[in-house]
């Protein structure tokens, strides 16, 4: 007698069992697969579907599904809906979910019947020029220890384009630049479990110098938190956000700046001084070149300028 087929919220455990044993994702991303998969689920019980099984789910369904998530807010107060880029990650958890149903050879509707939202092409990227960005270094008073350890996070994030999670796991030993005034290169493992170089500048490694020369605890974390008594002063991504805010009030720049900003703003730099498009990718760690043309604000003037510059009049 064949076994029944179980519901689709019976094989979350596993699917996630899945992304962690066979796919090697980190844990941040199990968890954040696991809370997209939970709304569908959550979603499949408002809608008292909670016996449908892999089989049962079908285009229709996910066009309803689709609809729902556009109609979602991100507060009851301010009304403002779910961005097209935050309902995708939740189509691609429920994308991800039919592909481990493919791979083992669970019935279910194939993974590329699930199409992805399309974003508005006039979206932009924001990014501080080069004075703007010497403005928030120099908003930083380096006369005190937490000074020279903030004026050494920016530095870091704008010379590495790293992105704050990265800049959080970075702990001291991996820096051994003592007697290094050039260029220096460092492999992490960033998002996806990727592996990739990140490249300190000469100014960079200058400031994190005298940070590090003002460090008496024997901490692992390269960032910590010097009022933080607990066994780790680790900064966390959300500690490091904070500190941005302060020097962009301080900078009087927009508000909206945060760490990811310096991280566009690398990139927009390197793409103003020339830099090809695809070394942008390696730099910035993008699987997908589509994802590094978000900055085509750099691109598109660059090519207009070439032409001006060079086309027959």
């Amino acid at each position: 007698m064949p076994n029944t087929p179980l519901p689709i919220a019976k094989h979350v455990n596993n699917f996630l069992d899945y992304l962690d044993v066979e796919k090697g994702l980190s844990k941040k991303t199990q968890e954040n697969y696991g809370r997209f998969i939970k709304r569908f689920t959550d979603w499949l019980e408002q809608k008292k579907l909670t016996k449908l099984t892999p089989a049962d789910i079908t285009a229709d369904l996910v066009s309803m599904y689709r609809l729902y998530l556009s109609r979602q807010t991100v507060s009851q107060q301010t009304r403002e809906e779910l961005a097209k880029s935050t309902q995708n990650y939740y189509l691609i958890a429920l994308r991800s979910l039919l592909a481990y149903f493919s791979e083992k050879e669970i019935a279910s509707l194939a993974p590329d019947k699930i199409k992805l939202a399309k974003r508005p092409k006039n979206q932009s990227v924001h990014f501080l020029n080069v004075g703007n960005v010497r403005k928030l270094f120099d908003s930083v008073d380096v006369n005190n220890d937490i000074g020279l350890r903030d004026r050494a996070i920016l530095e870091t994030l704008f010379s590495t384009g790293s992105r704050v999670s990265e800049l959080t796991k970075l702990n001291r030993e991996q820096l051994n630049f003592k007697n290094t005034k050039e260029v220096f290169e460092l492999k992490i493992t960033g998002k996806g479990n990727k592996t990739r170089t990140i490249y300190f500048s000469p100014r960079a490694l200058e400031w994190l110098k005298k940070y590090l020369a003002s460090r008496v605890d024997i901490d692992p974390a390269l960032f910590i938190n010097f009022g933080n008594d607990d066994d780790s002063k680790r900064l966390t991504a959300r500690s490091i956000e904070r500190i941005i805010k302060k020097y962009v009030k301080i900078a009087g720049l927009p508000l909206e700046t945060t760490p990811h900003t310096l991280r566009h703003s690398f990139a927009t730099d390197l793409l103003t001084r020339g830099v090809d498009l695809r070394l942008v990718q390696e730099f910035l760690g993008h699987e997908s070149i589509s994802t590094t043309q978000i900055y085509t604000h750099v691109t598109n003037k660059k090519l207009k300028d070439v032409f001006s510059k060079f086309h027959d009049k």
